[in-house]
């Protein structure tokens, strides 16, 4: 469970009366696919031929510039399912991906797509060389976040570190 019992204001959109703008919740998808879709060739590896886990990052993607609705964004995510089909680090890119197309929904999946996406990075390697991997992709993350949400991500990660298996430590 990546989400709080009570939710963080700064992480509803202003319309739901919480803080957040609609151009921020956006661009908190936008980065969360970012991050899905940095760990999708471990996926792809798995299953070659297997478009379900892009497709559901391009969704994430496509709701994040506005193409489409929340709605269609989660009828089209197909990545739980395929998760479900394998294990390892195949698993949780299609894990992160799944968490980065439901942002639109609630913003506060962003730190699942990027936790996930940490745990795939860990799982590809030995564990000798994991928490080594794990924290380079957590540092490309970071240097992928754009300035507008930045703080509120760092924030964030401090905050629920401890629901997302201490990842962003």
């Amino acid at each position: 469970m990546i989400l709080s019992k009570e939710r963080d204001p700064r992480l509803i959109t202003i319309r739901r009366g919480g803080s957040l703008t609609d151009e921020d919740h956006h661009t908190l998808a936008l980065w969360a696919a970012d991050c899905a879709g940095h760990v999708l060739p471990l996926f792809e590896a798995v299953c070659p031929g297997d478009d379900r886990v892009r497709t559901t990052i391009e969704m994430a993607r496509a709701w994040g510039r506005g193409e489409i609705g929340m709605r269609e964004a989660r009828r089209q995510s197909f990545a739980a399912k395929a998760a479900r089909e394998v294990t390892g680090a195949a698993r949780f890119a299609g894990l992160s991906a799944s968490q980065a197309v439901v942002v639109s929904h609630v913003a506060a999946h962003d730190l699942g797509a990027a936790a996930y996406a940490i745990r795939a990075a860990g799982a590809a390697v030995s564990d000798v060389d994991a928490l080594a991997a794990m924290a380079r992709e957590r540092e490309w993350q970071r240097d992928q976040l754009p300035a507008s949400v930045r703080a509120l991500v760092l924030d964030d990660q401090k905050i629920r570190n401890h629901l997302c298996w201490s990842v962003f430590c």
